[in-house]
């Protein structure tokens, strides 16, 4: 098994998603997640959180942008990650992606 990060991608800041929602949005959008999380909870490492962009240190370009959350899975194969995405409900923020990057274990390099 591998473990894979789930990077949310979206035009608008989680912070900004959550501004602009109603509080019966801001509901139902945590019941979607809670749904989500309950129907691959035996694949869920890390439910994670939504994210807001500080600052970016180093002198190359920030690769951050658009990021707005993550989660953390566990599965056989990137295939098995896309089923475990298949209704989730990041898809139903407006232009939102879902970016699947696999961990490295130290001991393969």
């Amino acid at each position: 098994m591998s473990k894979f990060l789930l990077l949310y991608r979206a035009p608008e800041s989680a912070q900004a998603q959550l501004a602009n929602a109603t509080p019966a949005q801001v509901e139902e959008g945590a019941k979607a997640w809670q749904a989500w999380a309950t129907k691959v909870q035996y694949a869920l490492r890390d439910l994670g959180a939504p994210l807001s962009h500080t600052t970016h240190v180093g002198p190359g370009e920030s690769a951050s942008d658009g990021v707005c959350g993550f989660s953390v899975v566990e599965a056989g194969s990137a295939d098995e990650v896309e089923t475990l995405l298949e209704g989730h409900p990041h898809f139903q923020t407006p232009g939102g992606s879902i970016e699947v990057l696999e961990f490295i274990p130290l001991g393969d390099m």
